[in-house]
């Protein structure tokens, strides 16, 4: 699973978009995903979606330091810019990303926003779930792989996007990296109206969303 799929567009890229997948860290593979490219590549940037080991083969933590071995290794295809965007687990993982002692500095450099899209940035609720039968986290590694506990050390631009139709805890996780701000990071919440967990991500193969003009512009 450690694959990914990369995608160019027509022109010389502008940098590089990474997608990364959700799925609650349980489920799913970057080939479900290649839609996400669509909107992206029309705006000439190289979308890459970076595949991942899934819980129980793997702890979330693993999962975090694939995603950022596959991100190091990207910036060595694709010059310029890089910017992130992940869906809900993969919300999580690309936040995580601007955390300290996660990505190589020189490669932390280079990525000028994220998206987070329904992402989860607190993980200690899951604690209490059965979910947690297969994730197998502890009360340390819930604290220490929730981006809601750091300060970035990657000050890129952040939006964290959630459907207005989704369940309260969404609503809530998409507020927890507000303290970002007290580093001089730009930070911005939305709420897209009339969407749902699954449908949130649609946008994204649509040039012209406000979703991919988040990510692109």
């Amino acid at each position: 699973r450690q694959r990914f799929d990369l995608y160019l567009p027509q022109a010389s890229p502008r940098g590089l978009v990474v997608f990364v997948h959700g799925g609650y860290w349980r489920r799913f593979n970057r080939k479900l995903w290649s839609w996400v490219a669509a909107g992206p590549l029309r705006h000439d940037w190289a979308v890459a979606i970076p595949g991942y080991t899934l819980c129980p083969d793997i702890r979330i933590s693993g999962i975090t330091r694939q995603i950022a071995v596959a991100i190091e290794h990207l910036s060595t295809e694709i010059e310029g810019p890089i910017r992130l965007v992940g869906h809900s687990a993969g919300g999580h993982l690309v936040t995580r990303m601007l955390c300290p002692n996660v990505l190589a500095p020189e490669v932390g450099s280079r990525i000028e926003r994220t998206v987070s899209i329904s992402g989860l940035h607190d993980l200690s609720p899951l604690l209490r779930t059965t979910m947690n039968e297969t994730l197998r986290l502890s009360i340390d590694e819930a604290r220490e792989e929730s981006a809601a506990t750091y300060m970035p050390a990657v000050k890129a631009r952040l939006t964290c996007w959630v459907g207005s139709d989704e369940l309260s805890e969404f609503l809530r996780q998409n507020t927890l990296l507000r303290h970002w701000r007290d580093t001089g990071m730009t930070v911005t919440e939305i709420e897209a109206s009339g969407h749902n967990h699954f449908t949130v991500i649609h946008p994204l193969a649509d040039p012209e969303s406000k979703l991919t003009r988040e990510l692109v512009d």
